[in-house]
C-alpha cells in the first residue's frame, strides 16, 4: 500500500521544463514577488508579480494606440534644393505595392504592422477576463499561444533601428526632420520591451488552466 501511494503521488507530480536548457523541475506554488530560476542555467522560469495582469494589459493597449499613431501620422520629412516631402509608414508601404516590389510591401506590412497588432490584440483578449476576475474567453489559450508564436516575427524594433541607420546616410544629402510617428514608434519599442519583461507566461498559463476548472 505504501508503494501504491508513492506511485500515485509520483504520477500526479507535475514538472516544468526550462525553455533554455530543458532541465526538468518539480512544479511548486510560487508566491507573488518571488522568482523561480532554473537550477542548472539560471534562466527565469516564473516571476509572478502583484497586479501584473493589469500592468501588462495597460501596456498592450498603450502599444496599440502608439501603433495607430506610428502608422498614419507623418514619419519623416525630407527637404533638399527647395523641395520637401513628408511621408508616413503607410505611404511607404503603398509606394512598393506595384509590380515586382509587391512582395516587399506585403512583408513590410506584415512584420511592421499586422503581426505586432495581432499579437497585442491576442494578449489583450487573453488578459481582459483575468484582470477583472472572470472566466477566460473562448479560445483564450489559442490566442495566447498565437501571441507567443508571433513574438519572433514582431519586428517594430528592427524597423526603427533600420530607419535610424538609413537616416544617418540620408542626412548628408538632405535636411531630415522627424515627425510624430517616429517618436511614436520609438515609444512603441520601449513599451513593448516593458510589456514583455512584465509578463510572466507561466503565471498566465496557470491562471487560464485554473479558471477553466
Amino acid at each position: 500500500m505504501t508503494i501504491a501511494r508513492e506511485s500515485s503521488a509520483a504520477v500526479q507530480r507535475r514538472y516544468i521544463a526550462c525553455p533554455h536548457c530543458d532541465t526538468l523541475h518539480v512544479e511548486a506554488l510560487i508566491p507573488e514577488d518571488y522568482t523561480a530560476t532554473c537550477r542548472h542555467c539560471g534562466h527565469v522560469l516564473a516571476a509572478p508579480r502583484r497586479n501584473s495582469y493589469a500592468r501588462v494589459l495597460s501596456l498592450a493597449v498603450t502599444a496599440l494606440i502608439l501603433m495607430l499613431g506610428a502608422l498614419f501620422f507623418p514619419f519623416i520629412s525630407l527637404e533638399a534644393a527647395g523641395l520637401s516631402n513628408r511621408t508616413s509608414v503607410v505611404d511607404a508601404m503603398l509606394a512598393f505595392s506595384d509590380g515586382l516590389m509587391l512582395p516587399l510591401s506585403i512583408a513590410v506590412a506584415l512584420l511592421i504592422a499586422l503581426i505586432p497588432a495581432a499579437r497585442l490584440c491576442a494578449i489583450a483578449y487573453t488578459l481582459v477576463p483575468l484582470v477583472f476576475g472572470g472566466r477566460p474567453y473562448r479560445h483564450a489559450e489559442t490566442a495566447f499561444r498565437m501571441a507567443e508564436r508571433l513574438r519572433p516575427w514582431s519586428m517594430a524594433e528592427i524597423f526603427i533601428v533600420g530607419v535610424a541607420v538609413a537616416l544617418v546616410k540620408v542626412s548628408g544629402l538632405a535636411s531630415v526632420s522627424f515627425g510624430p510617428a517616429f517618436w511614436a514608434f520609438a515609444a512603441l519599442v520601449i513599451v513593448t520591451v516593458l510589456q514583455d519583461n512584465a509578463m510572466c507566461r507561466y503565471t498566465i498559463w496557470k491562471s487560464l488552466e485554473n479558471q477553466r476548472r
